[in-house]
């Protein structure tokens, strides 16, 4: 897996940057400038010169829009005898002369408008041949950085004296990516961005969907397998030309990364850590392994260090989740700045407010995480415990004992609590995990396994969780039924769905938290209001929030439907009705009763009895979570039996559905299956049965040789 961290090694000396703008960024389709773009570059640069960072700009462009002005004048003042000719193509040096003017003009007018000064500096292939003008050129360029301008450069292409100024690629250097890495040895910055119209370097054609980002370029891996698309549509590079300049510069000591100049304050975030297009530095090789774990080669080797666990003592195993517990604490403030960096991407990228809410980790949330996987680090140890003996005959003893499954993969979206919670567990109950977390919580992922796999004894082995970062990997993994034992999906209904019609291994999980509340007409009314609004409000984006509200006719003339639908609202839930409701409440029909909101929204429906709502729970729920508030405990017996959910509550709020709060410690998922574990799943739930006989030399013999007893033995 690449590592997250390599932009920490160096981000911290950054000073002086080169950024290079390709022609594809600051240009439109239709050869004009991309103002918008150019403008947005502006402010980033002005953000970082406030910031104290020392900015030169290479920018390409002048050749592109000198043609395209030159091509409107030439049209202009052509007769149509003149159009009816072979056109000739217009000159470069011309080109170049005529658009370097306006490019610099367009500059100096967005840099006026921030307050900013910028300056231009032309240079050719042949200036670099002087020791002079190369001295004097580090001069000028300090003095500007000294006053805060912005020094712009660019290719001289007007005087040029290359052969083929767009072809040759022989002498010091060829275009504006070569230009741009000289520049960055020669003024000795600390960092080089070149801005593309990708995201970074690929393994392959960008519009291939095969080919892969490449997070860190590492030379003894990546140079013989990338293969290259089609050149810049404008420039005359392209990404052969950028990966060149930057193996020179990384090769040279100066980090360079190649990213989208589209995406909105892409430097800003280069600069924040953010990993983000890829990056050439002359330590790679350090940070990531050259030959990446396969899928299967990272199932087999937490197999391995699964079955070194088990062999762990009781003791030992709590001593890990001891200091797992004490490692979350101590990096908590290293644990939130990345959590709050992808809980601003989130937002930024326009995610669901329910996304984002489960995203964050506050300071209370790291405690509780703490303080839970003590419990379960204190709970009787679950692995080899004797549930049923039985001697089969005289001497025969068996005895049906608790056993690990073996390899747990987990795919779970956004909540990067369940990578803690369900990595605790798999540890008590002495099982390997493989674990896939949305990219949404990326940099909270990495180093929530950073921290855990630190604390796992070499003994046991680090590799004994393994974190899955790119989702091509899981259709791999999925077919690894000879290696994972069980996949359990946290997330949406299409995730969980997918993963189902994809693999042969059994799959343990919900598809949705549809829950209902149903409040009988002989309910205490005032715990009702209670109830309803703690099961709505205390957490709407979990899956155990209340997503239905149902109501006994009888409540309708008593007004508490009402008193209930204003109470909801003034907590700031958007109501809806089902058919009944609707149209009594004049609220907007929802546009299904199987849905789930995830969020301040709920569907409100009016049955007949009892009866009626536990008909609607088993035709429109989803097996998850269901209560009745009621104070007729016959009526109450009838729910509990006949409703066919995985939990099933009498006067209580469905909030209560979750391992830590069953006292679980914890839970991996909640299950709406109907085989091996429903409802909150915690360490029971991860354990299967072996069987263990011991003897004292029997043998079967067709039967003829033993006398069965079959007696139940006390445990």
């Amino acid at each position: 897996m690449e590592n997250a961290d390599p932009y920490r090694h160096f981000l911290k000396d950054v000073k002086r940057i080169i950024i290079k703008v390709g022609t594809a960024v600051v240009t439109r389709q239709d050869g004009r400038l991309a103002v918008g773009k150019l403008g947005a570059l502006c402010e980033q640069i002005k953000e970082l010169n406030s910031l104290g960072y020392e900015i030169i700009l290479v920018s390409s462009g002048a050749v592109g829009l000198g043609r395209q002005r030159l091509r409107y004048r030439k049209l202009i003042n052509s007769s149509f005898a003149d159009l009816q000719k072979p056109q000739i193509e217009l000159d470069g040096k011309a080109c170049a002369a005529v658009g370097q003017n306006s490019l610099m003009a367009l500059y100096d007018a967005l840099f006026s408008q921030l307050d900013v000064t910028s300056a231009q500096l032309l240079v050719t292939d042949n200036d670099f041949r002087d020791k002079d003008f190369r001295k004097q050129l580090s001069e000028t360029v300090k003095s500007l950085l000294r006053l805060k301008v912005i020094p712009i450069f660019n290719e001289n292409d007007a005087v040029s004296t290359r052969k083929a100024p767009y072809e040759d690629s022989s002498g010091i250097f060829w275009d504006n990516d070569s230009l741009s890495a000289l520049l960055a040895l020669e003024l000795k910055a600390d960092l080089l961005i070149l801005l593309s119209d990708v995201e970074g370097l690929y393994s392959g054609p960008p519009s291939d969907p095969r080919s892969k980002l490449i997070h860190t370029y590492i030379k003894e891996k990546h140079q013989n397998e990338i293969t290259f698309g089609d050149k810049s549509r404008v420039g005359r590079g392209g990404m052969t030309a950028k990966v060149k300049a930057s193996i020179h510069a990384a090769e040279a000591g100066i980090p360079v990364i190649i990213t989208s100049g589209y995406a909105a304050e892409n430097i800003l975030k280069v600069l924040q850590g953010q990993l983000i297009g890829t990056l050439f530095h002359k330590d790679a090789h350090k940070w990531a392994p050259i030959k990446e774990v396969n899928a299967r080669e990272m199932a087999v080797a937490a197999r391995d260090c699964s079955r070194r666990l088990q062999a762990v003592s009781s003791e030992e195993r709590k001593q890990i989740l001891l200091k797992i517990a004490d490692a979350l604490e101590a990096h908590q403030e290293e644990i939130r700045i990345e959590n709050e960096a992808d809980v601003a991407a989130a937002q930024e990228e326009g995610c669901e407010k329910s996304l984002v809410a489960r995203l964050v980790l506050k300071k209370e949330k790291l405690a509780t995480l703490a303080n839970n996987i003590r419990i379960i680090a204190s709970m009787e140890d679950p692995i080899g415990r004797v549930l049923k003996r039985t001697e089969l005959a005289e001497g025969l003893i068996l005895e049906k004992t608790s056993s690990p499954l073996g390899v747990l993969l987990i795919v779970f979206e956004s909540r990067p609590d369940a990578l803690v919670q369900i990595a605790s567990l798999a540890i008590r109950s002495g099982n390997g995990l493989l674990l896939k977390g949305g990219k949404e919580a990326k940099r909270s992922n990495a180093i929530l396994h950073k921290v855990i796999t630190e604390a796992i004894p070499d003994s046991v082995g680090a590799k004994l969780i393994g974190l899955v970062t790119s989702r091509a990997e899981i259709p791999e993994l999925l077919k690894l039924d000879d290696v994972i034992d069980l996949v359990i999906p946290r997330g949406s209904n299409q995730l969980v769905s997918q993963i189902k019609s994809s693999t042969k291994i059994p799959v343990l999980g919900h598809a949705d938290g549809i829950c209902h509340v149903y409040v009988d007409k002989s309910a205490d009314l005032e715990m009702a209001k209670r109830i309803v609004l703690d099961a709505k409000i205390d957490y709407p984006a979990g899956c155990n929030a209340m997503e239905t509200l149902l109501v006994h006719k009888d409540l309708v003339e008593k007004g508490w439907l009402n008193n209930i639908t204003v109470d909801l609202r003034t907590e700031g839930v958007t109501l809806f009705g089902g058919p009944k409701a609707s149209s009594l409440l004049n609220i907007p029909l929802a546009r299904s009763l199987h849905h789930e909101y995830n969020s301040l929204t709920c569907t409100i429906e009016i049955v007949d009895d009892v009866y009626a709502a536990i008909d609607h729970i088993n035709l429109y729920g989803s097996a998850h979570t269901d209560s009745i508030v009621t104070e007729d405990h016959e009526v109450a017996d009838v729910f509990l039996r006949q409703v066919d959910s995985a939990a099933v509550f009498h006067n209580a709020s469905t909030r209560f559905s979750d391992g830590a709060r069953f006292g679980l410690g914890a839970e991996v998922g909640i299950s709406t299956s109907r085989i091996h574990a429903r409802g909150p799943v915690g360490v029971d739930g991860l354990l299967t049965t072996r069987w263990i006989l011991k003897g004292s030399g029997q043998i079967v013999d067709g039967d003829k040789a033993i006398s069965y007893t079959h007696k139940d033995l006390a445990i």
